[in-house]
């Protein structure tokens, strides 16, 4: 099999998605995710019960994955997985799977930052045909757990631009939707009841911080302080306001974002723009963004829903970027709960 067309098996267990994907190169043959309804009665995800629903639907999603593919087993060239970051429960269950495979078939094992598999991810190949980025490009990166600025000047360079200080984008979606009432996942419900409100109904603050840097700790607290006191005064407030309130947030979250997306571009003279991570699938950030390469003249790269919440295509791009660096891993290697998307 040569560099160019290796057929990679790709394993993505970092949270509560389990998710395999075979690539031909670069070419997606299949991406099949099981996800984990449990949590929900918890209003977020357990880890522990996280990692024992791994364990359950690892081997029938890769078994599905490989059928998709038209492939067999004997013709995989080499495993890729999520090293981290994420819950080490999780990474442990597709690590020793991808471990074991590889060590069986006697293939190379490629480890995969998780941040940098959200970024890759619009290098792949599929039916969208959608244009790639060219180096280097930005990426701001969003997800319940990081909000970054990333410069990307190859598939092997990733450097932090600008972080959130405290909590990421996604987490204050979540966080404010639990305030205001709405099951766990809170951010998508948001999402939708936002279509039919007025953004600009209820006016919030936005954070003081470093130039290409986030906030959205105080944004929290301020949505819970704003409906304490409305609710004093009408106990209805929030069924009343409902969409106008997840309007306004949305439109606060998504403008602290693209206000400072937007400066660091300006900075670094960079004018193709991408976004990665699960609130890539925000409808209005998508929205935005195409409006900044429309009104500032930027090229903008959003990937295809399927590609923004946790999926092993993404770790199967990465992988490939990798094996053709001949950039392999140990048999040995363990999982990391915590790496930087520069590591």
């Amino acid at each position: 099999m040569s560099t160019s067309s290796p057929i990679i098996l790709s394993i993505e267990s970092s949270c509560d998605d389990t998710s395999a994907a075979v690539l031909k190169g670069r070419q997606l043959l299949s991406n099949i995710t099981a996800n984990q309804s449990v949590h929900k009665a918890y209003g977020g995800v357990v880890p522990e019960l996280a990692s024992r629903a791994h364990q359950q639907n690892i081997i029938p999603v890769v078994e599905q994955a490989i059928k998709e593919a038209n492939i067999k087993k004997e013709d995989i060239t080499a495993v890729a997985f999520t090293r981290g970051p994420g819950l080490l429960g999780s990474l442990l269950v597709g690590a020793s799977f991808a471990k074991s495979f590889a060590m069986a078939r006697k293939i190379p094992l490629i480890e995969v930052n998780h941040m940098q598999g959200h970024i890759l991810a619009h290098f792949i190949e599929d039916q969208n045909n959608l244009p790639k980025p060219s180096f280097p490009f930005l990426c701001l990166t969003v997800s319940g757990g990081h909000t970054q600025i990333v410069k990307v000047d190859s598939p092997y360079e990733f450097e932090i631009i600008g972080q959130t200080i405290d909590d990421a984008a996604g987490e204050a979606f979540d966080k404010i939707s639990k305030i205001i009432g709405l099951p766990y996942p809170g951010g998508p419900l948001m999402d939708k009841f936002a279509k039919e409100g007025n953004p600009k109904a209820f006016a919030f603050t936005h954070p003081k911080v470093g130039a290409f840097d986030f906030s959205f700790s105080g944004l929290k607290t301020g949505v819970l302080y704003f409906l304490q006191k409305e609710i004093k005064k009408n106990p209805d407030f929030v069924k009343d306001n409902l969409a106008d309130i997840c309007a306004s947030v949305q439109h606060t979250i998504v403008s602290i974002l693209l206000k400072t997306y937007k400066k660091a571009a300006k900075n670094t003279g960079i004018k193709q723009l991408a976004i990665a991570g699960g609130v890539s699938a925000n409808s209005e950030l998508r929205k935005r963004l195409k409006e900044m390469e429309t009104n500032y003249g930027y090229e903008t790269y959003i990937p295809p829903m399927s590609y923004c919440t946790d999926n092993a295509a993404m770790i199967g791009i990465a992988g490939f970027f990798k094996f053709k660096n001949k950039d392999f891993a140990p048999y040995t290697i363990s999982p990391m709960a915590r790496m930087s998307v520069a590591n």
